[in-house]
């Protein structure tokens, strides 16, 4: 019989008012256990035990949170390999990406850390003869984190980790269909050394949970990752409400391939960007851009290094591609493919389900060629193994596509010219730029954000977490 795993509040594991099962996408008759689903009421309770706890923390030292943030840092990598376990099991990610991920989570708990002794400050002299000015950050107050299910224990991570760095508390609302990596996470902290209700774990639907956030008056700013149209109402929310909010949402990431590329190294960016972790990250690159010249060998190239990707059990040793994550977003990803089709593209690869040793939710990666960017499969955001390749005549005019979209959150160009590679850089509207990488992977020390519908407030990760989690405070003196 599976063991109930509880929510976090006020620093008691607490029963939920309902239970969900949590299903492996490899073999769908495995449960990877039951979890506790909070009502409105229990996450009331949490933001009023963050409320509560608030002030005491956000006056601690720096020292003392630092040490609690190692710890937890410490305990994260030492584990590494079982939380990897875990995500892969429970998300579907192939084993190595899930250990990688467990690391870069144990790495930005260790970087904010180090922030929390690292709070930045200003004394200025005054206008005013005799006057002294301090400038100051401190922390928002209680931080309503809502995370999807894609990276389950990164976004997480560089989400609580700034939060409790900066002196707020926190109430943690994770995906639905990822409660494990969350419920480990939440256990690793509460061992840390937290006082009681600094942070809140609370599982459970959006509708329910993550709407009590919202509408609560004791939540002073919010942090989101997920879908456009939800990203929608939580800024409707908050604005409402008047608290900060910091939104990371959908991408449609172009890689453009010119015709004096590497081609080696191009399709590997290609490949990785837009297949690995089953194309389920908001930085894949979903549209590939490519210049005649080169595109029929670009795509032959392609094709055949696709071929030998191997679709598997994300724990089978081998695997390049695990499972989608569910049945919906399966059922997403192969609507698409009959949108493609219908609108004109060649389905040149893949897009087939695919039956193995287990059940699970398995398809084959998918390739469209001579794709435009008017049609769907280019403008919307698909979140699975489906990339779409488009011609263009010249760079400019590969720039004129790769920047026509409702998103812009990475943007990435293979070329041997140093020239192309500045002009791209300067002139792609995007929160980030590759030039001869994968539009996905990031550094954790580093901002991490988009423009137009793909990011709306602060950016993520890195030293400018602190323009969300902290507000300034200018402090004038006559002695």
């Amino acid at each position: 019989m599976n063991v109930l795993h509880k929510n976090f509040i006020a620093g008691e594991w607490v029963e939920g008012a309902g239970v969900t099962r949590d299903i492996n996408p490899s073999d769908t008759n495995d449960v990877v256990g039951e979890y506790a689903q909070a009502d409105s009421a229990q996450t009331d309770a949490a933001i009023a035990a963050a409320h509560s706890a608030f002030p005491a923390w956000a006056r601690t030292t720096p020292q003392e949170r630092h040490d609690i943030l190692l710890r937890a840092s410490s305990e994260i990598l030492a584990r590494r390999e079982e939380l990897g376990q875990l995500l892969a099991r429970e998300e579907g990610k192939t084993l190595p990406e899930a250990i990688g991920e467990a690391a870069r989570a144990g790495h930005i708990f260790d970087f904010f850390a180090g922030e929390a002794l690292r709070i930045p400050g200003e004394k200025l002299s005054s206008a005013r003869p005799g006057v002294d000015i301090e400038i100051t950050r401190e922390p928002v107050g209680v931080v309503g984190i809502i995370t999807p299910w894609n990276f389950p224990l990164a976004i997480p991570a560089w989400k609580i980790a700034p939060a409790l760095a900066y002196g707020n508390a926190v109430v943690f609302k994770p995906a639905d269909l990822v409660p494990g990596c969350a419920h480990a996470l939440a256990d690793i902290l509460a061992r840390a050394g937290l006082p009681k209700g600094v942070f809140n774990l609370v599982m459970g639907r959006g509708s329910v949970v993550g709407q009590a956030i919202l509408d609560h008056k004791l939540i002073d700013g919010v942090t989101f990752t997920g879908s456009i149209a939800t990203g929608r109402r939580v800024a409707s929310a908050c604005a409402e409400a008047m608290r900060k909010f910091q939104l990371e949402m959908g991408g449609k990431n172009p890689l453009v391939v010119l015709a004096d590329a590497d081609l080696p190294n191009a399709v590997e960016c290609a490949v990785n960007g837009a297949y690995f972790s089953t194309g389920q990250r908001c930085t894949a690159s979903s549209r590939i851009i490519v210049e005649e010249p080169v595109y029929r060998r670009f795509a032959d190239a392609l094709i055949e290094r696709m071929r030998g990707l191997v679709v598997d059990d994300a724990l089978k040793t081998g695997t390049h591609i695990g499972p989608v994550v569910d049945a919906n977003q399966l059922e997403q990803d192969q609507s698409y493919l009959a949108i493609g089709q219908g609108e004109g593209a060649k389905l040149a690869l893949g897009g087939e389900r695919l039956n193995r040793a287990t059940p699970g939710f398995f398809m084959a990666p998918a390739l469209f060629l001579d794709a435009d960017n008017t049609m769907r499969i280019s403008r919307e955001e698909i979140f699975g193994p489906v990339s779409a390749m488009i011609p263009a005549r010249d760079y400019e005019h590969a720039l004129s596509i790769a920047n026509d979209t409702e998103f812009g959150l990475c943007s990435g160009i293979c070329t041997t010219s140093l020239k192309r590679a500045s002009h791209f850089k300067r002139n792609a509207e995007a929160g980030m730029v590759m030039v001869n990488l994968p539009t996905a992977g990031i550094d954790i020390h580093v901002p991490f954000g988009g423009r137009k519908g793909s990011s709306l407030g602060p950016r993520e990760q890195g030293r400018y977490a602190a323009e969300f989690y902290t507000t300034v405070k200018t402090a004038y003196t006559l002695p």
